[in-house]
């Protein structure tokens, strides 16, 4: 089906000459550079977005203005991942996350009103941020019980993409609170979720019982 060509938005010079010098050999490491010089360009930033290519979108994340940012429009963005790969959208909504989305009070807000939304990428980021509070040494919100009750009610029920950022979470709220590592641990014993997953050398497997181990053992030698 062709595009409706009222609907496509007409890209400055300037985008198209960005556009031109991102390729497949293009790194992460380019896009921060190009973001750098950049600097912050919503407008910018929504002509990228309209490439509707994976890296392009990556860069437009970064120069993103967190402030111009509506809930219609993220609800825009969600839909437009929506066309990637399944790791491609996982990676353009973390990406969104940890650059833009956990960065001012407003957009916080939002992430923890996603629980229940009828999107999966939306679920996944309110449970992603979760992990990512314990993960990065932040002082949680005081609502560990809480989560650990909803995963141990639905983490086996959800969709793939949000499952993994549950399990996330459960590892890491292992990992930091004594008190309740034995039931995340008893989490993944129970439902079994990536046990048997093969991983690369130096990574550390998803699987919880191995996850809260090694991790916390990272901690005591340190």
């Amino acid at each position: 089906m062709s595009k409706d060509k009222s609907t496509v938005m007409k890209r400055s010079a300037k985008a198209e000459n960005i556009l031109q010098q991102i390729n497949s050999a293009t790194k992460l490491g380019d896009l921060r550079k190009f973001a750098k010089d950049i600097k912050k360009d919503h407008g910018l930033a929504m002509e990228l977005w309209s490439s509707e290519a994976f890296l392009p979108r990556l860069l437009a994340i970064l120069i993103m203005d967190k402030k111009l940012l509506s809930e219609e429009e993220l609800n825009k963005l969600d839909k437009d991942m929506q066309t990637h790969t399944y790791d491609e959208r996982n990676n353009l909504m973390d990406w969104l996350m940890a650059n833009q989305l956990s960065k001012d009070k407003k957009t916080i807000a939002w992430m923890e009103s996603w629980e229940n939304s009828s999107s999966a990428l939306q679920r996944r980021t309110f449970w992603y941020y979760q992990a990512r509070l314990r993960w990065t040494g932040q002082t949680p919100p005081d609502n560990t019980e809480y989560l650990l009750s909803a995963l141990e009610t639905r983490i086996t029920q959800e969709e793939p993409e949000v499952q993994w950022a549950m399990n996330f979470t459960a590892g890491w709220i292992g990992v930091y609170d004594d008190n309740n590592r034995a039931r995340c641990i008893k989490l993944g014993e129970i439902t079994g979720l990536y046990k048997d997953d093969m991983v690369s050398r130096g990574c550390t497997p998803n699987y919880l019982p191995d996850f809260i181990a090694i991790e916390v053992n990272k901690r005591k030698n340190n």
